[in-house]
């Protein structure tokens, strides 16, 4: 499974886990364990994406989004 960034796949979690828990109401524990199965590869997903993203953030970047008003952030147009 790829997904574009961590929001597709934090969204895609979500219904996962709903999935996994109507599952594990109304079918087998074979069945339940495949759907439980599917949330943790996306939440290993979700981790990676999330460790990526960061990895590649520019620290500054990461700065002026908390930041927005401080001198550093300033953006000058001509």
């Amino acid at each position: 499974m790829v997904y574009s960034n961590a929001s597709d796949v934090s969204q895609k979690l979500e219904s996962a886990v709903k999935e996994a828990k109507d599952t594990c109401e109304t079918s087998t524990t074979a069945d339940c364990a495949v759907a439980w199965d599917t949330v943790e590869e996306l939440s290993a997903e979700l981790k990676k994406k999330k460790e990526s993203e960061a990895a590649n953030s520019d620290p500054l970047e990461q700065y002026c989004e908390s930041n927005p008003e401080a001198d550093e952030c300033r953006v000058y147009e001509d």
